[in-house]
């Protein structure tokens, strides 16, 4: 699959993967300061953003793409960051594809399985009829009914555009994603094995990463470190971007 990138400074490359139902504009403000030192690549997710849709979505499948990205654009020996979504992306790629990626940044995710916890967003979306919507407020009136945060409406909602034709559509490929909600909490194979340098980022007030699960990241990676950011929930690179960066320059340049 040929996904839909953004493409921006010189140097090393860095590749950066973002979460479920985000795109590559969950990053841009990251990716600008990263940009000033290393060449970046931000990319959209199958059935997200500005990528192709597809009827499967899977971490096999995205680690495919992933792959195929890569070698359509002769990257070699990259930095992958990934959130969430893309983190767990990242970590299958590693375990999967070896040798190619230099190093790992998996924010705000840990290897083990996650159940789901996405029932509230998705009612959410599937109570928005897009043939009768008329508004952006009127959209987040009828999410807010679900979903109580208004800086995470604001960003779900950021997957709501008018087509050509000046109609609502999402740009996240809804119907899988609803149909495949289950394959996003995939723990990583239990074989897996990664011995490149990773670093873990979570936020203090997330709960994604708890202290628990060092004991399953120990089990699959040889060489890990673990930061926590400070008075940050699970957007860490959204609400703390100037922590996140010096953790990953630092963790390069290391």
């Amino acid at each position: 699959m040929k996904l839909f990138y953004r493409e921006s400074g010189e140097g090393l490359p860095l590749i950066i993967l973002h979460g479920l139902f985000g795109s590559s504009d969950n990053w841009m403000s990251v990716t600008k300061e990263l940009a000033l030192k290393y060449k970046v690549y931000v990319l959209d997710a199958r059935n997200h953003g500005q990528s192709p849709h597809a009827d499967t979505h899977t971490y096999e499948t995205m680690a495919a793409d992933l792959k195929e990205f890569i070698a359509d654009h002769n990257i070699e020996k990259p930095v992958l960051i990934g959130h969430s979504m893309g983190g767990k992306t990242i970590m299958r790629f590693a375990a999967e594809y070896k040798e190619v990626a230099e190093k790992l940044v998996v924010v705000d995710i840990s290897p083990r399985f996650y159940g789901r916890h996405h029932q509230a967003i998705l009612a959410g979306f599937n109570a928005i009829n897009l043939e009768t919507l008329q508004s952006r407020n009127e959209a987040d009136a009828i999410l807010s009914n679900h979903v109580g945060d208004a800086g995470v409406r604001m960003f779900l909602l950021k997957s709501l555009y008018r087509n050509s034709d000046g109609k609502f559509q999402w740009r996240i490929n809804l119907r899988v994603l609803d149909e495949q909600i289950d394959n996003i909490g995939e723990a990583l194979p239990e074989q897996a094995r990664i011995d490149i340098p990773t670093l873990f980022i979570r936020g203090s007030e997330s709960g994604y990463i708890e202290d628990k699960d060092v004991a399953v990241i120990e089990k699959h990676f040889s060489q890990y470190t673990l930061e926590t950011v400070m008075d940050a929930s699970h957007f860490v690179h959204a609400e703390k971007p100037k922590e996140v960066i010096a953790l990953i320059e630092n963790f390069i340049e290391r």
